[in-house]
């Protein structure tokens, strides 16, 4: 069995559903899930932000989605990099707190128990507030140029041996 979500980074809530295995047919149907219920199925853009899995990787996948719903746009993360999407940390957190420990007699358990989780996870949780401003982040992007220029000058500086 297979839990899919996806997470509303603005709304701090999940779309999830279980499926005998994972792949393409699974990934459009959570898709078509989510994408057919307000505010997405009227939204003029919808961003999918995935990672590199086979049941979504690269540009025939991204098309398939356009395809299929014209205001999602798929946005992959970098290879090795799935850990970057806050779905990621939803699915960390039920590996803890749901899965762990796998004391279910039957797959039917499992997937009582991720639905009442989501439900309960949607119910208590709260978008994540970021204090990281686009004016801090070019400071910190100024800074870094500094630091690496003025790094770069002294190694050209020092005498070859």
């Amino acid at each position: 069995m297979a839990y899919l979500a996806a997470y509303d980074v603005h709304a701090a809530k999940v779309s999830g559903r279980t499926e005998p295995r994972t792949g393409i047919a699974p990934f459009m149907n959570l898709a078509t899930q989510v994408m057919s219920i307000e505010p997405y199925a009227s939204a003029k853009r919808v961003f999918w932000t995935v990672d590199n899995g086979s049941s979504h990787r690269g540009k025939k996948a991204a098309d398939r989605l356009a395809a299929a719903f014209p205001n999602a746009v798929m946005v992959h993360t970098p290879v090795h990099a799935s850990w970057l999407t806050q779905v990621e940390i939803y699915f960390s957190v039920v590996q803890r707190k749901v899965v762990s420990p796998n004391d279910f007699t039957d797959l039917a358990q499992v997937a009582d128990r991720l639905r009442a989780f989501e439900d309960r996870y949607n119910a208590t949780a709260q978008p994540f507030q970021w204090k990281l401003t686009t004016s801090d982040l070019e400071d910190l992007l100024a800074r870094l140029d500094r630091c690496t220029a003025d790094h770069q000058e002294e190694s050209s500086a020092e005498p070859a041996t």
